[in-house]
């Protein structure tokens, strides 16, 4: 059954502490929904239960320190919210590194790192938590955060994030259909220039994926990258995203300043497809 309202859902929300995903844990908490932050920095977490009321000690907010790229941990994860709640309702593989460098200097560090969070992570988390929300019968809603990186030409610096978050924004639309025959609603965020913390990708790197990466430098430039005074703030992300839910849309989208270049990408894809008139 789709998600209409909040009270008494249970939401479970990857990369929850801080920037995206802090925003819809506000938005769905204010909204009357039970909240389970999953995210590896235990110093965010407790900085985020701080901002709720009640703090550590609140019955509507939890958390749980996980790495989303460690399958037997997020099993276990699965295993406590069926636990402790029944399932899970809804589910918002929100956790993202920021992976940048010259694609020419990438090493299989860097791509094993940036796919396994950006896609990984998200894989791992429809594994992990779709069939308890099948099996449950309380429907629910899936939202997967990619990019409007994914859905324009970024500059080679950002191959490797771009083309994890576009395998997000596929995967997601290809599932919408199957999960709603599942009573289940499936969105994909697609957000821009927010207000979070993806800049400390390298603080958040594997140890065993740091010394061959060849993205050192320009991981050291990211993370003294300063963030805008007019990006969106994770809050008003929050709202988008909560709405989304409730109106089961497909696409959430931030940002309007990609949509002429979002025009021009799909304008020259169909001008190079032939006509046919071949059938699936």
């Amino acid at each position: 059954m789709a998600v209409t309202n909040f009270e008494g859902r249970t939401a479970f929300i990857t990369g929850g502490a801080s920037g995206i995903g802090l925003g819809i844990a506000k938005s769905l908490e204010a909204r009357g929904a039970r909240i389970v932050i999953a995210d590896l920095r235990p110093d965010h977490i407790e900085t985020a239960l701080k901002q709720f009321p009640g703090g550590a000690q609140s019955n509507s907010v939890s958390a749980i320190e996980v790495d989303v790229t460690n399958r037997e941990a997020y099993a276990e994860a699965a295993e406590k919210m069926q636990a402790d709640f029944g399932g899970v309702d809804i589910l918002i593989n929100n956790a993202g590194v920021g992976v940048e460098g010259p694609v020419l200097e990438a090493r299989y560090a860097d791509w094993d790192f940036g796919l396994g969070v950006n896609l990984g992570g998200v894989v791992n988390g429809l594994q992990c938590f779709l069939p308890q929300m099948i099996a449950h019968g309380r429907g629910g809603h899936v939202v997967n955060t990619s990019s409007l990186a994914a859905a324009v030409m970024m500059p080679e610096q950002f191959v490797i994030y771009s083309a994890g978050k576009a395998a997000v924004l596929n995967m997601s639309e290809n599932m919408r259909e199957v999960l709603a025959s599942k009573g289940i609603g499936m969105s994909v965020l697609l957000p821009a220039f927010t207000k979070s913390n993806i800049h400390e990708a390298a603080q958040n790197r594997p140890a065993h994926l740091r010394e061959d990466s060849g993205f050192k430098a320009s991981e050291k430039a990211l993370s003294e990258r300063e963030i805008g005074d007019e990006w969106m703030e994770p809050e008003d992300v929050g709202e988008m995203v909560a709405n989304g839910i409730l109106n089961n849309d497909l696409y959430i989208i931030t940002h309007g300043q990609f949509k002429n270049r979002m025009r021009e990408r799909a304008e020259e894809m169909l001008a190079a497809t032939p006509d046919s008139d071949f059938q699936f």
